[in-house]
Formats: structure tokens, sequence, C-alpha cells
């Protein structure tokens, strides 16, 4: 958590009726944003990106290549390295029907391990493969032991998918086959694709789902009662329970980070996912949420909120085009998890379960009460529990927002990527700042008073053409760095007190 200067809390606030050092809200169009400049004959589209502050970097994903970048001199390439698939893998794939565009090793993916290398992962021609990578002051090399690799990442590169490094456990949602009908959710560590936990092959649990986030709770840290961490899984997915059944809705699912599986029912399968349906109220439609962001309490992990971007639902022809921020209490979400199951009747149907529940709770993570109990990890769980968990993932409840609506919404621009912070003025007051990427290239700055609804403050054109923001990321010292998949990356310094269009430190990479 940052100290902001007042003047730029005040700045942000002009909206609802304080004074303002400067003009209210502002539009920054692109020629009057102050920007810098790194070209490179060889970067290809941007597939990833992820920032390392443990070593000043910025390692970017580009095609074929990865790249490099000082995260404090942002002019400054350190370092790139190639990865091609071979020949042979590209005449397979074009042979497999794949074009030749697509059949090229995409970077769709680093990770940092705890030793301080990477795991750096690529389509490869439709066949996902991992490395191992070692990044030093000025350079960047592969240990050239590439790993195949299923259910890591996609083998489309333009499909979607989610992941989640954390102590070397990998949390990825993506296809598992080459088709990309195979969708999962699954954790591998500390070797991909080795002692995989996934989700059971089953519509119930999985109906064509579009990955959106992977975010975890750590709950261990600072938990009374032995609480195992969690991880939640949103996405969106077509409705089991609604008639007619391709009705697209989003969604949130639950695991604990430490299941093992079942020990005779889902052998090596999550016996903890429950799933709910996530709301945004806006419009005449179910909103599909877009993207998600976890801010972290500093003081009790219950008190941790999601901030997820929406649109509207497009199969609602009828309905006019808005996005929307909304913000949900991690306790709600639990809350839910906690309350009723429905179940699958004979008919195809879904109803609220009216009969006996299984004791542990299904879903529940294992604590000090069930290690009490003898249960010590998930592979001691009764098979009842385990069968009850296959046959009744989806929970009666519906996850709201704080509020019961939206903070934000917007129909002259559809959001993107969404990240949060936390500021605190001058005067100890605490607010929430989010930043919100556009599919036409404008970065939103707004605020989250107590008590009041978001309030856009400022935007910025990042880009000069209409390209989607694809990459946000947040510094822990409050610089900002994000991109579009079409080869372009920025970097912004959020500046404390009063800016004016001409100074607005906003840096671009083409």
């Amino acid at each position: 958590m940052r100290i902001f200067s007042l003047l730029w809390i005040v700045f942000t606030a002009v909206t609802i009726g304080i004074a303002a050092c400067v003009t209210p809200y502002r539009s920054v169009p692109f020629q009057n944003v102050n920007g810098k400049l790194f070209q490179e004959p060889t970067f290809g589209d941007l597939s990833s990106l992820t920032l390392r502050e443990d070593i000043d970097r910025l390692i970017l994903g580009a095609g074929e290549q990865i790249v490099t970048l000082s995260s404090k001199n942002v002019t400054k390439k350190t370092g790139q390295v190639s990865w091609e698939s071979s020949s042979d893998a590209k005449s397979l794939c074009q042979t497999k029907g794949k074009s030749r565009e697509k059949c090229k090793n995409f970077i769709t993916a680093t990770y940092t391990l705890k030793s301080g290398k990477m795991l750096v992962c690529g389509t490869n021609a439709f066949s996902p493969s991992c490395d191992y990578m070692t990044v030093t002051d000025e350079t960047i090399s592969l240990d050239g032991n590439q790993m195949s690799v299923k259910g890591t990442i996609p083998f489309d590169p333009s499909d979607r998918f989610a992941s989640l490094m954390n102590d070397d456990t990998l949390f990825s949602a993506t296809s598992a086959n080459f088709l990309g009908t195979e969708m999962v959710f699954q954790k591998h560590g500390p070797i991909p694709g080795q002692n995989a936990i996934k989700t059971e092959m089953k519509q119930s649990l999985l109906s064509e789902p579009n990955m959106i986030s992977v975010n975890l709770v750590e709950a261990s840290k600072d938990s009374d009662n032995g609480e195992d961490d969690q991880v939640f899984l949103f996405f969106t997915e077509k409705a089991v329970e609604e008639q007619p059944a391709d009705l697209l809705v989003s969604r949130v699912a639950r695991v604990c980070k430490s299941d093992l599986g079942g020990k005779k029912i889902l052998q090596k399968k999550w016996s903890s996912f429950i799933k709910a349906r996530l709301d945004c109220p806006f419009g005449d439609s179910s909103a599909l949420v877009q993207d998600v962001f976890l801010l972290k309490s500093q003081t009790n992990w219950k008190d941790s909120i999601f901030y997820a971007t929406f649109t509207s639902n497009p199969q609602h022809s009828g309905a006019s085009s808005h996005s929307a921020v909304c913000a949900y209490r991690l306790s709600d979400v639990n809350d839910v998890f906690a309350g009723r199951f429905l179940a699958e009747t004979g008919t195809g149907s879904w109803l609220r379960y009216t009969g006996a529940v299984p004791s542990p709770r299904p879903g529940s993570c294992i604590n000090d009460e069930t290690r009490a109990a003898g249960f010590s990890s998930s592979l001691d769980l009764p098979d009842n529990y385990t069968t009850f968990v296959i046959n009744h993932p989806l929970m009666e409840g519906v996850v709201t927002p704080i509020g019961g609506k939206p903070l934000l919404v917007q129909s002259s621009r559809k959001f993107s990527k969404i990240v949060v912070d936390q500021v605190t003025s001058t005067k100890g007051e605490q607010h929430q700042m989010l930043l919100i990427g556009t599919e036409s290239g404008w970065l939103q700055k707004a605020v989250k008073l107590d008590g009041e609804e978001g309030r856009i403050v400022e935007e910025l054109q990042l880009f000069e053409d209409p390209l989607p923001v694809d990459f946000l990321q947040l510094s822990t010292t409050g610089q900002l760095y994000g991109g579009t998949s079409n080869t372009r990356v920025f970097y912004a310094a959020l500046t404390e007190g009063c800016t004016t269009p001409e100074k607005t430190p906003v840096i671009f990479f083409f």
C-alpha cells in the first residue's frame, strides 16, 4: 500500500462535488500523451507479458521471441532469445489442417519459480511445450530441455486460457487436446504435466467454458484453524441448469490448493471443485465476465475483494452493448459455497437438493476440525463425499456484487482488463483506484471512495489505432505495464499530485 498525496485524491474526487486542483474529468488523446518509443524489427505478436520486480525486468513473449526489458528504464532491451518450432513440427501441424501462420511456437506464458529460474511455455505448432529459462542482468538463455505438456497452455494460440504459478505449483485452465474440445482446470507440480490433479470430464462441471482468470487466496497465512489456501477460477460457460441450455453465464469455481483427489473415486481429479453463478446486473442479459483482479486485504484474507469487468451477452440481440465493473467480497463468495446445492433430475432439470449432505461438507477444505476427525488430506475422505461432489458441483445461490449493483456501467467503451490499487491519502483515508483497459485502446482511471460508486476521472488513449488492451500489470511501486497483442506494449508511471495532459507520463513500445 502506498501513500498518495492529498492533491491526487482530491483530483480523483471531482465528479462527486469536491473542489479540485485542476479541471475535472479529462480525456487525453494519443497525440497529447508524452510517449517514448521502443522499436524492434524482429518483434512478433505480443503473446505474454510478465513483470519481475525482484530483478527489475519485464519479460515479453513475442511470437517465437522472448524479450526482456529493464522495468526501470523501459527503453532498454536487456536480452532476447528465439524459440522456434522445428520444421518437422510445423509440417505435421499443417498436414493436420492448421494454417502456416498458426503453426509456430507462440510464447504464451512465462512463470517465475522459487529458484529464480523461469518456466517458459509455447504452443509449439499445436504441440504445447515448456522449457526452463535463466535471466541475468544482460542475457537470457533457455535450457534446451523441452517438455511436452498438455493442459498447461492451449494448442491454438488464439484460444484464451487462465493460469497461475504459486510455490512452483501451476494452476491452469485451458484445452487439453488438439481440437480444443477437452477443457480442463488442473494443477501440476513441480514439473508441468506430472502429478496433475484435474477436473473430471463431465458437462455439469465445465460446459464449453471460456477461461478468464485464476486467483489464489492464501488463507493458511493468518488462519486460526489451519485452513488450506483456496484457488478461484472465473469463467463463462453454457448453463446446464437453464433452458435453453446454450445460454452463456458467468461462473466462479473454488478448489482447495492441497487437494490430492479421491482415494477410490475421483482419483487424480479435483475432489473439492464446486461452482456458482456470478452476477453483475445491468441491461437485460446475463453479463459475461472478461477479467478479474483480486485486491488482497492486508489485515484479514476474508476481507479481500474481487474486481471484475463484464460485457453484455451477445446472445441477446436486442440488448444494447454495455460494459461494467462489479466488486465481490471474498466472504460473500464463500457464503454462497456454504449454501444449498442443486441436483440434476432425471429429466435434466436442476432443482434444490433436499437430501442429507455428507460430513465433512463437500467442497470444503481440510482444516484443524477435519484433521481432528481423522481426515488429514482429501485421500482420507469417504466415498460418499467424493460421490456427492461429482454429482452436485453447482450451488443454488448466486454470487452478487457489493451493493447489489455495478460500480461502473458504460456504453461508450468496451472494458477488457482491470487492475486495482489500494491508495491512502495524507489524511489516512483509504480508497481503491481502478485502472481499466478497453477494447479500443483506452485506459480509464476510476476511483472508489467509501460509500460511493466508482467514478471515472481520467482516460488516456494508449494507442493511436483502436487496438484492444490485452495485458495489464501493476507493480508495487505504482508502475503500470501492459499492451496489445498487436505488437505494442506500454508503460505508465502513476504519478502523485496534479498533472496536465502535456505531462502525462506514459511510455509506449511499438
